[in-house]
C-alpha cells in the first residue's frame, strides 16, 4: 500500500488496526495459557503467542504485501527496506499468570526506522495507534498534547532484570540507576512489559520508560506511539532510536532530558565496568558477552 511518495501510513494504520482487532478476542479467550515453547530457564511462549503470529503473519502479508518478522518465527532482516515487526503477546508471563498488563505489539520499519505503531492491550480496553508525523490515537480517538512536567513529578517504568546478572547492560549497573532514580522521580513502576510500559509514556500514564532489552518486536511500536505524540525514543546513550539499537529510552523531551542526565551520572554502561563479584556464573544462560542482551528479559 503505497502512495507516489511512499508508504500510505494512514491507510497501513487502518488495516494493521482492524487485524488486531479481529485477534482480539482470541487473546482474552487465551488468558492464563501455560508455557507452550521453553525458550531459556525463565524465557517461554505459549500456544497463543504461536498461533496469533501466524494468524496476524498471514493477513498482514495478504492485506499490505509487506512482509513480517514476528518473534516466535522470525522473518527477514528488520533494518533492510519496509518490514512489520510483531510480538503476539508482549509480557507472556504476565499473561501465563493472568495479570492484564499484556498486550499484542505490532511496529513499521522502514530501514530500520520505527515509522509506524500499534499497542494492543485488549484485557484494559486500551488501543495505542499512531505513525510518524501524529496524532497518538487511543480507541481510534486523537489524543490532546502532553501537558510540561518533571521527572519528578512523573512515574517511570523500569524493565525489569536479575541483580547478578551481566551482559551488556550488568544487573548491578541497573540496580544502581533504580536507586539514583528512587530519589528523582515521583514513582518507579515494573510491569513486566514493555508494550505497555511505552503505550502508557506516549499516552501520559507514565512520564518515562527505560527498557534494556534490544528486541525490535518489543521496541518499535512503542518507540513509534512515543515519537507520534511528541516524545523521544532513544537508547541508553541518547542515540535515537533504530531497530538496531541496544536499548529504548522514552518521554517527553523535557522529562527526557533530565532522565538522560541521571542516566549519564551511574556511568558507562558496559559489562566490562562491572567486577566479577557482581555477576553470577550461570551468565552463560543469561547474557553472557557472547549473547549480548540475552538477560534482557523486558517483556517475560
Amino acid at each position: 500500500m503505497t502512495t507516489g511518495s511512499g508508504l500510505d501510513l494512514p491507510a497501513l494504520l487502518e488495516v494493521a488496526g482492524s487485524i488486531l482487532d479481529g485477534v482480539s478476542g482470541e487473546f482474552v479467550a487465551g488468558l492464563g495459557a501455560p508455557s507452550a515453547v521453553v525458550k531459556g530457564l525463565t524465557d517461554f511462549a505459549t500456544q497463543v503467542d504461536l498461533d496469533l503470529e501466524q494468524r496476524i503473519r498471514r493477513e498482514l502479508t495478504d492485506r499490505t504485501g509487506i512482509n513480517v518478522h514476528g518473534e516466535e518465527f522470525g522473518g527477514p532482516p528488520v533494518t533492510d527496506g519496509a518490514v512489520w515487526v510483531l510480538d503476539p503477546v508482549d509480557g507472556t508471563y504476565n499473561y501465563s499468570t493472568g495479570m492484564p498488563l499484556t498486550g499484542i505489539l505490532l511496529g513499521l520499519l522502514v530501514d530500520g526506522e520505527a515509522v509506524l505503531g500499534l499497542t494492543w492491550l485488549p484485557l484494559t480496553g486500551l488501543r495505542y495507534a499512531g505513525h510518524v508525523g501524529g496524532p497518538l490515537y487511543r480507541n481510534g480517538v486523537p489524543m490532546a498534547a502532553h501537558l510540561p512536567t518533571t521527572l519528578a513529578q512523573t512515574a517511570v517504568a523500569f524493565g525489569p532484570f536479575n541483580v547478578s546478572h551481566g551482559g551488556r547492560y550488568p544487573g548491578a549497573r541497573r540496580a544502581q540507576l533504580l536507586e539514583a532514580l528512587s530519589v528523582r522521580a515521583a514513582r518507579l513502576r515494573m510491569t513486566g512489559s514493555t508494550g505497555v510500559d511505552m503505550a502508557y509514556v506516549a499516552s501520559g500514564i507514565f512520564g518515562a520508560a527505560i527498557a534494556f532489552g534490544a528486541h525490535a518486536w518489543d521496541n518499535a511500536a512503542g518507540a513509534a506511539l512515543v515519537r507520534a505524540a511528541g516524545g523521544l525514543a532513544t537508547d541508553l546513550a541518547g542515540n535515537p532510536w533504530t531497530a538496531s539499537s541496544p536499548s529504548l529510552v522514552t518521554a517527553m523531551p523535557d522529562v527526557h532530558r533530565e532522565l538522560m542526565a541521571v542516566i549519564d551520572d551511574v556511568g558507562v554502561w558496559s559489562g566490562s565496568d562491572i567486577t566479577s563479584t557482581t555477576t553470577d556464573p550461570r551468565t552463560a544462560q543469561h547474557g553472557s558477552p557472547e549473547r549480548p542482551g540475552a538477560d534482557d528479559r523486558t517483556s517475560r
